[in-house]
């Protein structure tokens, strides 16, 4: 059983209790983008055995959307954090590459994390 903790109402709830949404961060594709960048947005997911982010709603909860990192292989959560939120927090990182050490996050890291 999946169990994920709502950053915004503390609420450790089990998967039944949330709806999921799909990927994390992907980047909207506005009206100036070909049709080719719509397809690639609307269809191309990842989809890494490994590392995953992703959107959850607390469906039967406060109803918020928010994000998780775990890992598709064993179901490890590595954390959770607000949608608004552009990427991971460094604890999320550092949680992630010690339980992975070969993953590299994605995105550009202002800092790097230390894995103790």
């Amino acid at each position: 059983m999946l169990i994920l903790l709502c950053p915004y109402c503390g609420v450790k709830a089990e998967e039944t209790e949330l709806s999921p949404g799909g990927e994390a961060h992907l980047k909207r594709i506005g009206p100036d983008g070909t049709a080719e960048e719509f397809e690639a947005y609307l269809f191309a997911r990842k989809n890494l055995k490994g590392v995953h982010f992703e959107r959850w709603r607390h469906a039967y909860g406060c109803g918020k959307w928010f994000l998780a990192a775990r890992d598709t292989h064993t179901m490890q959560v590595y954390g959770t954090y607000k949608a608004q939120t552009a990427h991971a927090t460094d604890e999320i990182v550092a949680n992630a590459r010690q339980a992975r050490p070969e993953w590299v996050p994605d995105w550009p890291q202002a800092s790097e994390a230390v894995v103790g």
